[in-house]
């Protein structure tokens, strides 16, 4: 493997990080009054990554298995809390439900990745399962939130549709099915968009990543297409996931749609 790779110093980060000037920019000419936003983001993301650069170094030299077990749970429950955030309509239990999503989904595929796809020794080596966990999380989050908000908003819409099938006698998961549908739809669309263009396109950030390291192409086209099945499988099963939970949530066991449930959400 060749490990001749430019090394970026502070001046260079520094020129880079001046380029959400651009950004300020454009707000200012537009009047879009989001320019201490765009400043904040580009802080709290040299902030953030700096820190967790520090962390991941210390983690990876002491390689405790306990210790990656605690950090990737904490990952977990920030993904679920904020995955549940986005919609405009809540109903009691979601931030729970987003949080059973996205622990589920993400956790079992990346098991899977770690104990059968790249069969890892030991299983939690951190050089390996915190990668994997945080790309994964990022597009279950998505997902899950993208799902949540679109089933929330076709149960809203179509109250009237919803309850007169349920007065004609179909059952719940019938009145149900058509929000259902939308919503898992939603979910999947942008991962078949990255499917589709990736290599073509987008070139990835995990191929790019280990491309500009050293690592040679063919390689690093090999672990590209490993996450991106994984995360196409952690995205649909966590969508999924999220509607069923909403689901239940909804409709009682006697199919009535308790939209009562279903309230704006404070600030939205």
């Amino acid at each position: 493997m060749n490990t001749d790779y430019l090394h970026i110093t502070a001046v260079d980060l520094g020129i880079a990080a001046s380029l959400i000037l651009v950004n300020v920019a454009i707000s200012l000419a537009l009047r879009l009054e989001l320019e201490v936003r765009w400043l904040i983001a580009g802080l709290r993301t040299v902030v953030q990554l700096v820190l967790i650069g520090y962390i991941l170094e210390w983690v990876f030299n002491l390689r405790h298995w306990t210790l990656v077990l605690f950090i990737l749970t904490v990952m977990t429950l920030i993904a679920g809390r904020v995955s549940s955030r986005r919609s405009p309509l809540a109903y009691p239990g979601m931030a729970m439900d987003g949080l059973l999503s996205v622990w589920v989904s993400a956790w079992l595929v990346t098991a899977f990745a770690l104990l059968v796809v790249l069969r890892v020794e030991p299983a939690l080596d951190p050089k390996y399962a915190i990668p994997l966990m945080g790309i994964v999380l990022g597009n279950v989050l998505s997902g899950v939130a993208l799902g949540v908000e679109r089933v929330t908003e076709e149960l809203q819409t179509r109250r009237d549709q919803v309850e007169m099938l349920l007065s004609l006698g179909a059952t719940r998961w019938e009145a149900f099915r058509a929000p259902a549908q939308q919503a898992v739809h939603a979910g999947m669309i942008p991962v078949i968009n990255s499917l589709t263009v990736v290599g073509i396109v987008n070139l990835p950030g995990v191929m790019t990543g280990q491309v500009l390291a050293g690592q040679t192409p063919e390689q690093a086209i090999r672990y590209q297409i490993v996450i991106m099945f994984l995360i196409s499988a952690a995205s649909g099963l966590g969508t999924m996931c999220a509607v069923l939970l909403t689901y239940r949530r909804l409709f009682s066991a006697d199919h009535r749609f308790c939209y009562w449930r279903l309230v704006p959400r404070p600030g939205k």
